[in-house]
């Protein structure tokens, strides 16, 4: 269960944060998808943000994790969940999260904006945003935004991530998580080399990959074979039918 913080560092806009939601887990995977990583390296030196998008248990949160702890730069951690459809809340929480590497972040105009700027001027608050992302300490970021499908109804999220994305200075780089594309809008950034789209299909595993992580389980080729015919290489799945096939290895007596 998470608990509500009271402490001012975890306050935004008198705002109290749950903390667990600007925190990097603590989740290891297995082992690295190489393949997935190097194509987040090539957003990461082309594109001023990737989407990564596919169903739950695809592994998008697994690739958000092991790409941050690779990138070589400061990474900050926001998990969308659906209370923030209100752009002040999502605003609270974002800033929280950079402010976690970016101590003064915000402090110039976007804590002002959002304290006398009602909900529907989105653009006033994402120009602050930008400002503060330029005006700051110069230093490479990673803004990663997880389970952001959550408030993809919301009215205000495309203008804002519309209007922001293409102005994201070149030291930062905006890694989202989504369970679905927010919006066609969003496809057209593509052309403009703004946005990179690491899709479904994408995230599969392969043969080799699924050999590589029931290798890192001490399972066969064989049963890796097998369980990538019975979960069409979902990350979730394959996982759970390792889990299976090491709990019925085992003796009863050492069983997870």
């Amino acid at each position: 269960m998470f608990l509500i913080e009271s402490d001012p560092t975890l306050s935004v806009g008198n705002g109290e944060l749950i903390a667990d939601k600007i925190t990097m887990p603590n989740a290891q995977a297995p082992f690295s998808r190489t393949r997935l990583v190097a194509l987040l390296r090539q957003s990461l030196e082309c594109c001023s943000a990737t989407i990564v998008c596919g169903r739950a248990g695809t592994g998008k949160t697994a690739l958000a994790l092991d790409f941050a702890r690779q990138c070589n730069r400061p990474v900050t951690w926001y998990k969308v969940d659906a209370p923030e459809n209100d752009p002040k809340s999502f605003f609270q929480y974002l800033i929280a999260s950079i402010q976690k590497e970016c101590p003064n972040f915000g402090e110039k105009t976007l804590l002002a904006a959002l304290r006398t700027t009602s909900g529907n001027q989105i653009d006033t608050l994402a120009e602050a945003f930008i400002y503060e992302l330029i005006e700051g300490d110069n230093q490479p970021l990673l803004i990663v935004i997880e389970d952001l499908h959550l408030v993809s109804d919301s009215e205000w999220l495309i203008p804002f991530l519309r209007r922001v994305l293409p102005l994201v200075p070149e030291n930062v780089h905006v890694l989202m998580t989504s369970r679905v594309m927010p919006s066609a809008a969003l496809w057209r950034m593509r052309s403009k080399q703004t946005l990179a789209v690491i899709e479904e299909e994408s995230l599969v595993f392969t043969r080799q990959e699924a050999v590589d992580l029931f290798d890192s389980y001490a399972l066969s080729r064989e049963h890796a074979a097998i369980a990538l015919d019975h979960t069409k290489g979902r990350a979730a799945a394959l996982a759970r039918f390792a889990t299976l096939l090491i709990n019925r290895e085992r003796p009863a007596s050492v069983r997870v």
